[in-house]
């Protein structure tokens, strides 16, 4: 499993601004959509890509295009909506599935409570968008799901991750072709396995706590 956390001035500056918890929700929204986009351009660095012959104005030439069938963009409800804009931006062509985990509170295990993906995903790179990698649970049921559809290749970008989440994933991945491209390594986690220093619930922060 390859492991990449991202180092670049720009992704800590947007993620100071987002730890922060007098950041307004409108301001955390756009902030997690920019910051997505930076982390979507490390996530694609192998991305599948084919020659293609084009013509400029001057004359012919060769360049590349995204290979058939077009990558898989996954954000795992609901938090990682708040992921897919930034996403769709890089990857505007990509097609786009859901997944909803949630974990059993009697088995502690993930649990897939809605999806909408292809009924194979046979070939398919799948990019999953999930912002908080902290005990692992739903992401490695997520990844397994893919895998079990068909998919042979699966990144995961996650805002935050924690070493234990890492172990987690090193752990459902095996031997198969497995990316999580983070935008930070936190500490660990607190005995709430709430990340720490973290940035709070995600999803709370992205869209607020209606029905609570």
């Amino acid at each position: 499993m390859r492991v990449f956390v991202a180092d670049h001035p720009l992704i800590t500056h947007k993620l100071t601004v987002l730890r922060d918890k007098n950041t307004p929700q409108p301001t955390f929204r756009l902030l997690t959509e920019e910051l997505m986009t930076l982390l979507a351009y490390e996530a694609t660095r192998e991305v599948r890509v084919e020659p293609y012959e084009i013509e400029t104005p001057v004359t012919k030439t060769m360049g590349v295009r995204l290979t058939q069938p077009l990558p898989l963009i996954v954000p795992i409800l609901r938090a990682g909506l708040g992921m897919l804009e930034g996403m769709v931006k890089l990857v505007p062509t990509a097609e786009v599935g859901f997944l909803g985990m949630a974990r059993d509170e009697e088995t502690l295990l993930p649990t897939t409570y809605a999806e909408r993906l292809p009924d194979s995903l046979a070939g398919r790179q799948c990019f999953v968008l999930d912002p908080m990698l902290a005990t692992g649970g739903s992401l490695a049921g997520a990844i397994k799901f893919l895998f079990d559809r068909g998919a042979d290749d699966v990144t995961a970008i996650c805002v935050l991750g924690t070493p234990e989440g890492i172990e987690t994933i090193r752990e459902a991945a095996g031997d198969r072709k497995v990316t999580l491209v983070l935008g930070a390594l936190d500490e660990g986690l607190n005995d709430k396995a709430y990340i720490v220093p973290g940035l709070g619930d995600a999803g709370d922060r992205l869209y607020g706590t209606a029905g609570e």
